[in-house]
């Protein structure tokens, strides 16, 4: 099966490029550079000196990994060339070109978050749906191979009765122009950390985990939220306290505080393929014990989790119930962070 890339970020050349190597079930065939018309958002041109910058970056890329170079995000969205696309554009633009895509008959791979609100990823899911393609959100944390070990210690209740979960997920400014900055491309620390940490929460909760309080802080001089917090309850009354940023101390933490013990990590949301994460567990009055969690590629397994669901329709299905439960989490955090706002949005 041949796959195309919608545009040459970082993160497909960086993470996205070497996992595919790894996968013998689909073949990069080229990827996309914006013609002049894809770069007008909210009728402002961004700039059409991205034009040549993005061509630059294309012609590096293809001198690593191959494959052609198509002119405009429409050409390569709608090839015949392609059945699969990765889109690991900004926010913003992942519903147009998702929806595009699959009206095309197209897999979608789609960077996180699927689209900006429930509602249109909801409408992803339907085109997706009609057409038996599969929609996959990129939130490549949740395969890897540690979670199950941590998970594996909650339950054999070796820290006991969980009273507390607390994930932290926060990194140092970057530069003024990159498009986590810009409200136009679908930028913030809740679009951009936040989900990550929500996500993670329902997993620790389960299925009845509910938001009762959110908050997103901004700062002078940047037109989005730049860091926030959260507190989910479950049925059992477990509690998990979430907080992220993008004006913060770089932080990628779990923190497990149970009747008996705590464990704590550093790595859970962001560990690099072959990277050794560690825990840090504590058992009453007992001295901490440091141990090595499981190493793994999580990219290469979401991409994996990608043609699983282009070929099993139960894959697909719950992959689908599985974007829009975190589209719709993300949607009631934005409610309640700031209902006004929130109602004037939609």
């Amino acid at each position: 099966m041949n796959i195309g890339i919608i545009c040459p970020s970082e993160i497909a050349l960086r993470r996205f490029m070497p996992a595919l190597q790894k996968v013998p079930d689909l073949v990069f065939v080229g990827l996309g550079i914006p013609a002049k018309e894809d770069l007008f958002i909210n009728g402002k041109n961004n700039d059409e000196n991205i034009l040549e910058k993005e061509y630059e970056k294309a012609k590096q890329f293809t001198s690593s990994y191959g494959g052609k170079i198509f002119k405009g995000y429409e050409n390569i969205a709608t090839t015949s060339e392609i059945d699969a696309i990765y889109i690991p554009l900004p926010p913003a633009l992942h519903y147009k070109w998702a929806k595009i895509a699959l009206q095309a008959g197209k897999h979608v791979f789609v960077e996180k978050p699927s689209t900006l609100t429930e509602k249109d990823s909801v409408d992803l899911i339907n085109t997706a749906r009609s057409k038996n393609l599969a929609l996959h959100e990129n939130y490549m944390f949740s395969f890897h191979d540690q979670l199950k070990t941590i998970d594996s210690i909650i339950k054999s209740k070796t820290l006991g009765d969980v009273r507390l979960y607390r994930i932290d997920f926060g990194f140092p400014l970057r530069e003024k122009k990159d498009f986590r900055y810009s409200k136009a491309l679908g930028g913030g620390a809740l679009f951009d950390a936040g989900g990550y940490t929500i996500k993670y929460a329902c997993h620790l909760l389960g299925k009845t985990a509910r938001i009762v309080q959110a908050k997103q802080n901004y700062i002078r001089n940047y037109e989005v939220d730049m860091f926030g917090s959260a507190t989910l309850v479950n049925e059992a009354g477990q509690t998990a306290q979430i907080s992220f940023g993008m004006d913060n101390n770089y932080r990628c933490s779990l923190d497990v505080w149970g009747s008996k013990g705590s464990l704590k990590t550093n790595r859970v949301l962001t560990a690099p393929a072959g990277f050794v994460p560690t825990a840090t567990i504590k058992i009453g009055n007992d001295k901490e014990q440091i141990i090595e969690l499981p190493p793994d590629d999580s990219f290469f397994k979401s991409i994996n989790h990608f043609i699983r669901c282009i070929i099993d329709k139960n894959t697909r299905e719950e992959t689908y119930k599985s974007i829009q439960s975190q589209a719709m989490m993300i949607d009631v955090f934005k409610e309640i962070a700031d209902p006004k706002k929130f109602l004037r949005r939609i």
